[in-house]
């Protein structure tokens, strides 16, 4: 039973009293866990709760709050959040209303460079195939850096030095603090638009992390890699590299070395081209003088000074081949006259003819032309054809005689 002194409250009146007591006891505090259930919702607010061994607490980042995180929690990232502790009367729990967030164990500026440098990787901002060659020669040169700081005075310094024909024109940007990055990326896209302009240099001289860390800007960085004009970063000193040094065509460690590596030597340069133009005059001279004084040796030659001579001895010398060949072909045709003279004799000896014209005849059967040689081959009333120096006979054998009956 309820007593005349117990107080009874709606549900509505204890949970703003709670709230009232638990807003006003932590004002602004710092609360440390692990991260779970973490939501990047598409109206911009981020939703997680943040747990240790035995209790777990809700956790809102606002959107006009989490536009200024550096980083983006994730699930099991141990963080410190900053923020105000509050209840949602709807629900009838209560939260932390987070401002800030810092990771543990990890610095955030590492985090944060660490999940825009993976970011920017896989859309290929730093790709080397993106790279763009820097002009070799180049005329005028767009400076985007602080007018006041070092850098600018060590880049003239090494322009006065290297090349004074070039021209440098400088944006003044502001290289660090609010709004940096929009002074940068200006500067940059201001030169970018520029026809006259051959590459553009960007950075500025050491500092802390955080003095550089507008390098790392992802809208910078954008602007960086999506530039036409080749850009050449030189940002502190040689252990600092940043984002923008991974997206532009060139990063120097330094803005001395990016001068170093921009603006030409004209001294080497002349010296270059003396060499060259040595080179042309002993290539030219040995195109001319060599040919010239062959000619000269040619032209002295007795075919150049006196071509008649030469041909007619020539013709001499044709004449004298045609009067040995006459001579030679005459005695190789007697020698075979003489020859042939000496053949036909010798076979007129052994002609028949010429045993007919001694007196001789010679006895062959008739009609059929065989030789007789002997009475052997002949018998009475054969027919015979005795042929004399001057015709022939026709007789019949009477009789046969051997050389015994004679």
């Amino acid at each position: 039973m309820q007593t005349p002194e117990e107080k009874i409250y709606t549900v509505t009146a204890i949970t703003r009293l709670v709230k009232y007591t638990l807003e006003e006891s932590f004002p602004s505090i710092w609360v440390e866990g692990e991260v779970s259930n973490y939501i990047h919702h598409s109206s911009g607010h981020r939703y997680l709760s943040l747990k240790d061994d035995n209790a777990t607490i809700k956790l809102t980042i606002w959107r006009s709050a989490g536009q200024y995180l550096r980083f983006e929690p994730e699930d099991g990232m141990k963080i410190r959040a900053f923020g105000d502790i509050t209840v949602y009367e709807k629900g009838g729990n209560y939260q932390l209303n987070a401002r800030k967030l810092i990771p543990v164990g990890i610095g955030e500026l590492e985090i944060a460079f660490r999940q825009l440098y993976e970011k920017l990787s896989r859309e290929g901002l730093f790709d080397e195939s993106r790279k763009k060659p820097l002009p070799e020669y180049p005329l005028k040169i767009g400076l985007v850096t602080s007018p006041t700081g070092a850098a600018i005075r060590d880049i003239m310094s090494i322009a006065q030095r290297r090349n004074n024909s070039i021209q440098l024109i400088l944006y003044p940007a502001q290289v660090q603090g609010d709004g940096a990055e929009r002074s940068l990326i200006s500067g940059i896209r201001y030169f970018d638009r520029r026809d006259d302009i051959d590459v553009i240099i960007t950075g500025r001289g050491g500092g802390s992390i955080e003095d550089l860390w507008v390098f790392n800007n992802e809208a910078l960085v954008r602007a960086i890699a999506s530039a036409r004009k080749p850009i050449v970063t030189g940002i502190g000193h040689e252990i600092d590299t940043t984002l923008a040094d991974l997206a532009a065509d060139l990063r120097a460690p330094t803005p001395s070395a990016a001068a170093e590596l921009v603006i030409w030597d004209k001294g080497a340069f002349l010296e270059s081209i003396g060499d060259f133009l040595s080179r042309i005059d002993f290539a030219c001279s040995a195109a001319i003088d060599w040919p010239k004084e062959r000619l000269n040796q040619l032209r002295g030659r007795p075919v150049f000074l006196r071509p008649e001579s030469l041909v007619r001895e020539r013709e001499q010398f044709l004449d004298n081949l045609l009067r040995h060949l006459s001579t030679t072909g005459k005695f190789i045709l007697e020698k075979q006259k003489n020859a042939l003279s000496l053949a036909l004799a010798r076979l007129e000896s052994l002609s028949p003819l010429a045993i007919l014209n001694r007196g001789y005849s010679v006895l062959r059967t008739y009609p059929l032309a065989f030789p007789v040689k002997s009475v052997a081959e002949l018998k009475r009333d054969d027919t015979v054809e005795a042929i004399l120096k001057d015709g022939s006979v026709i007789a019949a054998v009477t009789e046969i005689k051997t050389k015994r009956e004679k």
